[in-house]
């Protein structure tokens, strides 16, 4: 029986980059690989776009409201055997589309490798990775560092070069002068904490 994997990080870990080498592992051998991605994520459009610069279109946009499993079954009729499947930025998907990637790795013996963020930037769980952390079979930790020199852990939101900690769960990189940045939970709260004490001081003047 194949297994349904979850490898999760804070920005900047190396997510796609390393599901961009395991897809190259996979047809180097001569087997099949597709890659899916939410349409939510609108971040590089059909590309998946590592930070190193490598690009590579998907095989498979999916809207929250479409049947994964219904899809890859059509996929693997007209198209032949798939050996693996690749998910990038799988937070965005609904908790009953992980249940159908759990079902496509054990009822079609498909290898199903998800990629995405554990948390929000405000240390919220994502509804796709909530799920995966309860029924994945397998869950990896992708790690980088703060710009401090610690493990980081969470992510924080740039609006306009200046790190927020309000707004919608769902600002993709990028766009709308939105970035974001890997911190240690020293750091995190550390910028938190400065927010709220010139969001008070903004409040008080006014």
């Amino acid at each position: 029986m194949s297994k349904l994997y979850f490898r999760y990080g804070a920005m900047n870990c190396g997510k796609s980059t390393n599901l961009l080498q395991v897809a190259h592992n996979y047809e180097e051998r001569g087997m099949n690989v597709i890659i899916i991605k939410p349409k939510t994520d609108t971040k590089g459009g059909e590309n998946i776009v590592s930070r190193l610069g490598i690009t590579r279109k998907v095989d498979m946009l999916v809207n929250k409201d479409e049947d994964v499993y219904k899809l890859v079954e059509i996929w693997n009729t007209e198209n032949g055997k798939i050996h693996c499947i690749l998910v990038d930025e799988v937070q965005f998907f609904k908790k009953n589309q992980i249940d159908q990637f759990f079902n496509i790795a054990v009822k079609m013996d498909i290898p199903t490798i998800c990629y995405g963020l554990r948390t929000d930037f405000l240390m919220n769980g994502f509804e796709g990775s909530k799920r995966l952390l309860l029924i994945a079979h397998s869950i990896e930790e992708l790690k980088t560092i703060c710009a401090c020199g610690k493990k980081a852990l969470v992510n924080g939101r740039k609006v306009n070069g200046k790190f927020v900690f309000e707004g919608k769960q769902v600002a993709i990189d990028k766009e709308d002068s939105v970035e974001y940045e890997s911190l240690c939970p020293k750091c995190y709260i550390k910028y938190k904490e400065l927010y709220l004490k010139n969001k008070e001081a903004a409040c008080t003047n006014e």
